[in-house]
């Protein structure tokens, strides 16, 4: 009994032992692992667009006037010099109040007394020819026959002259008067006064012709209204023609450079679109972010090399992605970003080796989202631990987690 009894607890101390080393032994840690590879690589600049049709054509008002309501719609094809897109009409008189109604009947019954002063000037310019013609006619003969002097038939002849030049002057103050109550009743005419209802729509009116073909794109307002020189009517553009308009920090957009390829995503069709950069603005511009941030700002315009068939729907002023390719090589050895983490000045990975993980510093070149250039350090096909954790040390046994 004494020793099944010694045996029990040498069996049990020895479970013991072998437990305690177990729980002490080093274990593997599970880690992420993932391969350096060697491929193609693109530095981009990831920004939101907005599509503008190239040299739109903002028709506005040549003259002051009443506007009719407008002919064509928003997305109606226009024709240049052909399809009418605007008329503007005289506007109406405008409603005058009592005092001014008054003076305005007073000034017509000013007009219509001078008028009848000149018509009785007129008639007494009249009769005094008449009477000059029957005096000339008389004295001509008695001057024939001798019985008046010469002298006196010349101041006859003179007074006839001066009664033609009265009956002249008299005719043109008629004519003047008349045309002054014709301006004082002009004033009394109120709205709707000046169109005649049996006048076919802009017969007397502007009509303003497309001045090229394309697409409306915008009306200011459908409805008529009165309008002053230079408002502002309806645009029309070509969509055939678009561009990409891109504001990007004025940090990034040194970055870009001339004639840069982009990617344009997430447009509502299918696949990308290829783009140009055409320019880029020279003066940034100040744009309060929605965090309430002062930004410099820098507007690019992007050319679309696609036909007009493979994009078919987009408009004017489309919401799109933008990927722009600041530099691309073919051939580079990357290594992911989440594998590296600084050491010191430098840079340095956790590589697999067998089941250990072994430290190593690595020199970088240039970074994209997700990876990095390996300059030296790390060779093609080398596993490197994602996500290392602080506690990793060199040499520590791991395992790649499933």
């Amino acid at each position: 009994m004494g020793m099944m009894r010694k045996l029990g607890l040498g069996l049990v101390g020895t479970g013991l032992a072998a437990s305690l080393v177990w729980a002490l032994w080093p274990q593997a840690v599970p880690v992420d692992l993932a391969p350096v590879t060697r491929g193609p690589m693109q530095g981009v600049i990831l920004a939101q667009g907005v599509t503008r049709v190239r040299n739109p054509y903002a028709i506005t008002a040549p003259i002051t006037g009443a506007v009719t309501r407008s002919p064509i719609e928003v997305g109606d094809q226009v024709v240049a010099g052909e399809t009418v897109v605007a008329v503007i009409q005289p506007a109406d008189p405008a409603l005058m109040d009592a005092r001014s109604r008054a003076q305005a009947e007073a000034a017509v019954a000013e007009a219509q007394a001078a008028v009848a002063v000149a018509q009785s000037n007129l008639r007494q310019a009249e009769s005094g020819l008449d009477h000059s013609e029957l005096q000339l006619e008389r004295s001509r003969a008695l001057a024939d026959r001798g019985t008046i002097p010469r002298r006196m038939l010349e101041d006859i002849e003179v007074a006839h002259l001066a009664a033609q030049q009265t009956l002249d002057a008299a005719r043109a103050q008629l004519e003047l008067n008349r045309a002054a109550l014709t301006r004082a009743e002009a004033q009394l005419l109120g709205p709707q006064a000046l169109y005649d209802p049996d006048t076919e729509p802009g017969s007397c009116c502007v009509q303003i012709l497309a001045p090229q073909n394309g697409i409306v794109l915008d009306v200011e307002d459908q409805s008529a209204r009165l309008v002053q020189a230079g408002s502002p009517l309806l645009t029309i553009g070509n969509l055939e023609e678009l561009e990409i308009e891109v504001d990007l920090l004025s940090t990034d957009a040194v970055r870009v450079p001339d004639g840069a390829r982009a990617l344009v995503e997430r447009w509502g069709g299918d696949g990308a679109l290829d783009a140009r950069l055409r320019r880029i603005d020279p003066a940034a511009f100040t744009r309060i972010s929605a965090l309430g941030i002062e930004e410099q700002r820098v507007r690019l315009r992007l050319d679309l090399l696609n036909p007009p068939e493979d994009r078919m729907g987009l408009g004017d002023g489309f919401r799109v992605h933008v990927r722009l390719i600041v530099w691309e090589a073919e051939n580079l050895v990357q290594v992911p970003q989440a594998a590296l983490f600084r050491d010191g000045d430098g840079w340095a990975v956790f590589v697999q080796d067998a089941d250990r993980a072994r430290h190593r510093r690595v020199e970088i070149g240039r970074q994209v989202a997700g990876g990095a250039e390996v300059l030296a350090g790390l060779d093609e096909g080398a596993l490197v631990v994602l996500y290392p954790a602080r506690t990793l040390a060199d040499g520590q046994k791991i395992v790649a987690r499933d």
